[in-house]
């Protein structure tokens, strides 16, 4: 079987118009992002640090906001961005594995080559569960 990260096809994980079928829109989830990264700032410089549950919850939305830009922009600098951003979310989600939603681990050989249909299997859940 051809697995194609780009368009989830032979991947068991959603398919991006399912993964990202509630989803707000780009630039609302861009505003959310750049917001969660000033808070994670000011968090950094009086030296709190969140909680593995927030940290998942922005590398969850960066990693599919992300993704989300590649499927509609399909350079290769934009799909590596895309592939880069899912490094942070597994290596939480294989350090904190209860934190995982979906059927299938990070490390599970579904994922090979990449890890974006992963992110698009963790933010349905994520979004049923929100």
């Amino acid at each position: 079987m051809i697995t194609d990260p780009q368009t989830g096809e032979g991947f068991d994980a959603p398919t991006p118009a399912v993964a990202y079928a509630n989803a707000p829109s780009i630039t609302s989830e861009i505003s959310a992002v750049l917001a969660m990264v000033s808070k994670r700032s000011a968090e950094r410089r009086t030296g709190l640090s969140a909680a593995p549950v927030d940290d998942r919850e922005f590398w969850l939305r960066k990693a599919a906001l992300l993704d989300r830009i590649a499927l509609e922009d399909h350079r290769a600098d934009t799909i590596t961005a895309a592939v880069e951003a899912t490094a942070p979310l597994v290596a939480l989600d294989r350090e904190h594995p209860g934190l995982v939603v979906g059927p299938h681990h990070p490390d599970s050989i579904e994922w090979d080559p990449s890890h974006r249909p992963y992110v698009r299997q963790e933010y349905a859940a994520w979004r049923q569960h929100d």
